[in-house]
């Protein structure tokens, strides 16, 4: 895919394209970069050079989110759908899917109200309990070794079993989700495939469920007096999956590379637990999971940043350039111990409480049993060789390689 930019798009020499290896190194310093060269909006150019904007600035972030009638959800608003081939990689997460996360108004409403309330109904201590089963069941495939890979044998594998098992997912078909998924994210190839497995999936275990109810997120939303039908709640469950994931994946190993790498922490791995809640907050600051979430559309014209945003544009959130936007973090290490970062996003459409206080249980959870199993353990790399994925819209490392008393 190498489409040119359209012949009439007048910011087409100046647009930076979100993808490639300048994503393997710290991105912060190339949302600096672009906020330098183009204010809290930047012309981009995504996968196959299709044309969006980049919202960089803390303000603009939130005046985006904050107006939805501005800026819609709904990705059937754009106006560059005809630059956009079949095979896109992108599709995935970008392309119109009947999902709670493309709903707009009343309908809106309607789906994340019950989605919340299902959330908000699990139990916290079973939850914790059962990451930790989780994760004490992973690291007994490496423990009796002296070495491991802290992403691919233990971060990766932790989140989609336990939201897996909370939302009803029979424990045997864990394994293949979290290949469907991660191949879903990777936006490479075979990701709309991927995608079309893991749905079918989910829309089996909506029909087992309302044959047998349980006490579980399924059975809860297919009680709810929302009326959703099962296809709205297979989808909405899709999308809590891939969304439970990733993110929650990347920030458990981007809190152990902290605490593996600076000194701050470094005397606190030891037993310290004090450390890990501050470890989570910072990560969310500094290295947050989601980079960069597509998207919002305008509902018009309208000026956003100082820039001429057209009817129909595509605008990029740039999460993790509003927490470093200097106007509000003049000084960064000021702002570490609240909570004020986008990494949930914002508004109507931003991630449920519920599912961020999910998502920090199982992290935590996480984090706790690795230091306690294994309370030696250090990298066998330097940290300035430990390496990125390249994903515009993720980070999280491709490997934390450790080394342990075998235990």
């Amino acid at each position: 895919m190498t489409n040119p930019p359209p012949s009439d798009d007048p910011l087409a020499g100046s647009r930076i394209p979100l993808y490639g290896p300048q994503f393997q190194r710290r991105s912060a310093d190339l949302y600096a970069e672009m906020r330098r060269a183009h204010g809290p909006v930047a012309p981009v150019l995504l996968d196959g050079d299709v044309p969006a904007w980049l919202v960089l600035g803390y303000r603009e972030v939130q005046h985006v989110t904050g107006n939805p009638q501005i800026f819609g959800r709904d990705p059937r608003r754009w106006n560059a759908w005809d630059r956009v081939p079949p095979d896109w990689p992108l599709l995935p997460l970008i392309g119109y899917q009947p999902t709670m996360m493309f709903t707009e108004g009343a309908e809106h409403e309607r789906r994340s109200g019950a989605l919340d309330e299902a959330l908000a109904d699990v139990d916290q201590f079973t939850l914790r309990v059962e990451a930790q089963q989780v994760a004490d069941r992973l690291i007994d495939t490496f423990a009796g070794s002296s070495q491991a890979d802290l992403i691919a044998q233990y971060a990766d594998g932790v989140p989609l079993p336990v939201v897996a098992r909370m939302i009803g997912v029979p424990e045997s078909e864990t394994a293949d989700l979290v290949r469907e998924v991660y191949t879903t994210h990777a936006a490479g190839e075979g990701a709309n495939e991927a995608y079309a497995r893991v749905r079918e999936k989910v829309q089996r275990l909506v029909r087992f469920r309302r044959e047998s109810p349980a006490s579980d997120v399924t059975s809860r939303l297919l009680a709810h007096p929302a009326g959703l039908t099962d296809e709205e709640i297979a989808e909405d469950l899709l999308h809590l999956m891939n969304a439970g994931q990733l993110p929650t994946a990347y920030w458990i190993g981007n809190t152990l590379r902290l605490m593996l790498t600076d000194d701050r922490f470094a005397t606190t791995l030891f037993g310290g637990r004090r450390s890990v809640g501050q470890a989570l907050n910072e990560v969310l600051w500094e290295d947050t999971p989601t980079q960069n979430f597509p998207g919002r559309f305008a509902a018009c014209d309208v000026w956003l940043g100082g820039r001429q945003v057209r009817k129909g544009d595509l605008l990029i959130l740039g999460l993790a350039a509003a927490n470093h936007d200097p106007l509000v973090r003049m000084d960064p290490q000021t702002s570490i111990g609240n909570q004020a970062y986008m990494s949930f996003s914002h508004g109507t459409h931003r991630c449920p409480y519920a599912a961020q206080q999910i998502a920090e249980v199982i992290a935590e959870a996480a984090i706790e049993v690795l230091l306690d199993r294994l309370p030696d353990v250090t990298l066998t790399v330097p940290a300035d060789a430990l390496t990125w994925r390249p994903s515009p819209l993720f980070r999280g490392l491709s490997a934390l390689p450790v080394k342990f008393t075998p235990a």
